[in-house]
């Protein structure tokens, strides 16, 4: 049956989310498909950071305990209320630091080498930052990052099996960090069974969250994930740069940071400036320095559309929306050269859809052009991301006739296909 404009109107009008769409600053005849790389501004977000502002101009330094949302407690807060969309406990959250940092601050805690276990198992496809991190903390610690990292291979360059992550679990193996999403490819992993498996070798496993919160529903605490970090800038729209996030399971409470700061420490002791260290007794003993309240407020506005949306009926339409966009492809552009890269089946996607294509880059360019706004992934790789929150059927249904125009009037050659220094 052959997909019509009607269809995706007729979608739009059945959508119990659509409504959330009037919440964000979109443009006019702009198509926004770049919600995984960096989320549209709300107007809730705008509202929260002016409250901070706010509070700053009339509280000055009592702003951290006398503001409309008093600073000392912001983080642990923000912990709280982000807790639901990774399934942890409150105490197990915090919003502090990038997702960089968080990923030094925890692999500094949680990687003791001892004996035969001094590797850390990751896989090729990840996002350059996490390797660069774990072969700064390897090089720290005294070993060399070629003979000590392990790094999963891809067997068509897009994807992996769980099966081969699972073979690499060997015995000297101290520690695991694999990302929950696919940046390049949109694969979601399994995260409870690649979870049992490094438990069952008491091997301490770790996921990178980056390209799934705000996107799908988590369950870390009942899966016993070890740690996780992401941040909070693509899917919950918190602003460029701004502030991450981590977890880690109320089991590892008490256990002594591997970079130890004075916000790290209990609340009702950090004022009492002694030389000695009380941790907090909560993921909260994580954080290493004063948060960054201007680059946290937008959050706290953004977090209150997640709560009224709910996570799972935003996967709901995030999987429709990705799904209706992949048969409009398969429709429209048959022999165009795309190839889908991402998984098909909704339980092993994430919030994107990947598109292989020999003229990505310039591809990529003829949208930005004619109102669509992607994403380009070296070397080969366009990503679209509708989602739920501000996407609507139309939108997809617009942006695939907009891509199949370029395609037909070949108008993406009159651009290079090579990247811009930003991609």
């Amino acid at each position: 049956m052959t997909i019509t404009k009607k269809d995706a109107i007729k979608l739009d009008n059945e959508d119990t989310l659509a409504k959330f769409k009037d919440e964000f600053y979109i443009k006019e005849d702009r198509y926004y498909m770049d919600g995984n790389s960096l989320g549209l501004l709300s107007k809730r977000a705008e509202k929260a950071l002016q409250t901070s502002l706010e509070d700053w101009k009339e509280h000055g330094i009592d702003g951290w305990m006398d503001g409309v949302e008093p600073w000392f407690y912001y983080s642990e807060k923000l912990g709280a209320r982000t807790a639901p969309l990774v399934g942890a406990k409150k105490e197990e959250v915090i919003v502090t630091g990038s997702i960089t940092t968080n990923l030094h601050q925890l692999i500094s805690t949680f990687y003791q080498p001892e004996g035969k276990r001094t590797k850390i198992l990751a896989d090729e496809l990840t996002f350059p930052s996490d390797i660069y991190a774990i072969q700064s903390q390897l090089e720290l610690k005294g070993y060399v990052h070629e003979e000590h990292l392990v790094q999963v291979k891809s067997r068509d360059g897009y994807t992996l099996m769980e099966e081969d992550i699972i073979e690499a679990m060997k015995e000297d193996i101290a520690l695991i960090l694999l990302p929950s999403v696919l940046y390049r490819s949109g694969q979601l992993l399994d995260m409870k069974r690649l979870t049992e498996e490094a438990h069952k070798r008491g091997i301490i496993i770790g996921f990178d969250l980056a390209h799934s919160i705000g996107a799908l529903p988590h369950q870390l605490h009942d899966h016993g994930v070890d740690f996780a970090v992401w941040c909070n800038y693509k899917y919950l729209n918190s602003g460029p740069g701004g502030v991450g996030g981590l977890y880690v399971h109320e089991r590892h409470f008490g256990k002594k940071p591997g970079l130890a700061g004075w916000f790290g420490s209990r609340k009702d002791k950090q004022f009492d400036m002694e030389h000695v260290l009380t941790a907090a007794e909560s993921a909260g003993a994580f954080q290493i320095g004063t948060p960054h309240i201007l680059s946290s407020a937008p959050l706290m506005g953004s977090l209150e559309l997640f709560e009224e949306a709910g996570i799972h009926e935003l996967r709901r339409k995030s999987l429709s929306l990705t799904r209706f966009m992949m048969e409009l492809l398969n429709q429209e552009l048959p022999e165009a050269g795309f190839t889908i890269c991402n998984p098909l089946e909704d339980e092993r996607r994430g919030g994107h859809i990947s598109l292989k294509h020999d003229e990505a880059a310039r591809i990529c360019k003829a949208l930005k052009e004619q109102g669509v706004t992607p994403d380009f992934r070296a070397p080969n790789v366009i990503r679209l991301a509708p989602v739920a929150l501000y996407s609507s059927y139309v939108d997809v249904w617009d942006t695939i006739r907009i891509l199949k125009g370029i395609m037909e009037n070949e108008e993406y050659k009159k651009f290079e296909n090579t990247r811009n220094v930003v991609a």
